[in-house]
């Protein structure tokens, strides 16, 4: 499944209670959104395309389509824009300490509130 097959079938879900509430809503038969979800949203006319993707806010990010913003993610990186060096330290630990929980192969060792363990202090120790 292509990126933006799967950003626009997690939008669906997020925004509306159903596929076929979401057909509904923005005018565009539920036999179409079966099937650019089913084949992948880059099989449909560039039409349907552009209006699933504005009823869903994702924005295109490049020309190659390998990348999309919602609305979300684009608010993300304009308050990150707007930090300081150190709150983009903050936040690339933070992220990286979520990446590698979110992506560990092996079960985490958990600590006694059931929270994985882990140890940022080194991380942050070069900003002091």
């Amino acid at each position: 499944m292509d990126n933006l097959t799967k950003i626009v079938r997690t939008e669906i879900a997020r925004q509306y209670k159903s596929v076929r509430q979401f057909a509904f809503a923005v005018n565009i038969p539920l036999s179409t959104i079966n099937s650019a979800l089913h084949n992948g949203i880059g099989g449909s006319s560039f039409d349907t395309v552009v209006q699933i993707c504005r009823a869903l806010g994702i924005k295109a990010l490049s020309d190659d389509a390998s990348f999309y913003l919602t609305e979300e993610t684009q608010r993300l990186f304009n308050q990150y824009s707007q930090l300081d060096d150190y709150g983009r330290h903050t936040i690339k630990a933070v992220m990286q300490v979520e990446y590698d929980r979110c992506t560990e192969l092996s079960a985490p060792s958990n600590d006694a509130y059931g929270m994985p363990s882990v140890n940022v202090s080194a991380d942050a120790d070069g900003l002091r």
